[in-house]
């Protein structure tokens, strides 16, 4: 595999390296924790919708009309805002799960045994802050040679450094160097960030879908996006 000089960040030294086998519990956690902060976010968005509030002002107020109990209304909404918050947490909570069952429980198998994969770290001050993996992709379009880009996510406390950026630069390298036509990912509606990331790196958009029936009533849907070579 390719290896990548150390890149520098004005504010914190950071070295981005390929995946080690020890390195699997702090990457694990850095996933975990990446992917659960969007929870709190899903749980806002949902409480947006107009369908959510509609349910939180319609149901108590049947309930008053019915028993004539405005503190049966006022538990009624604590249950239905707990609900909710559970509705939130659950899809994540299996995306973790199945992610951690599949590729990511042994990542030497999944990504650098494979021809033309890779699982990158960045690392700074001997600790893992920071992932990215790429797989080929099994049916590309006709003519097309494409990478795709997974497990993008960095620590809390080292945003705003560039290693988002720094990992998603060494995808496209190694894709470049493997001879790639494309990078292919998909993300939500609900990642403003990484959204905008990818498009101020020159991906574009070219697909949006619900990834299930609970994205579907969410209103959140999948983005693709796409970033191709020139030369391609």
């Amino acid at each position: 595999m390719p290896t990548f000089e150390a890149q520098k960040s004005p504010m914190v030294p950071y070295h981005i390296r390929q995946y080690q086998d020890s390195d699997h519990k702090r990457v694990v956690d850095v996933f975990t924790k990446g992917m659960e902060e969007y929870i709190p976010s899903t749980f806002r968005h949902m409480l947006m919708l107009p369908r959510t509030q509609l349910l939180l002002l319609g149901v108590p107020l049947a309930l008053v009309l019915v028993s004539g109990s405005w503190l049966l209304a006022v538990i009624c909404i604590f249950v239905l805002l707990l609900l909710l918050r559970l509705l939130a947490r659950q899809p994540w909570k299996d995306y973790v799960a199945l992610c951690l069952q599949t590729d990511m429980a042994d990542i030497t198998k999944s990504y650098l045994n494979v021809h033309g994969a890779c699982f990158w770290v960045a690392e700074t001050g001997g600790q893992v802050v920071g992932t990215v993996a790429a797989q080929p992709v099994k049916d590309p379009p006709l003519g097309r040679k494409q990478l795709q880009l997974f497990r993008l996510s960095v620590s809390s406390q080292h945003r705003g450094q560039g290693i988002a950026k720094a990992l998603t630069r060494t995808v496209l390298q190694f894709a470049r160097d493997q001879g790639y036509s494309d990078v292919v990912l998909e993300t939500s509606t609900l990642q403003q960030g990484a959204v905008t990331l990818y498009l101020g790196m020159g991906f574009k958009k070219t697909g949006q879908y619900f990834m299930s029936m609970f994205w579907r009533l969410a209103d959140i849907y999948t983005i693709q996006l796409k970033y191709s070579f020139p030369s391609a």
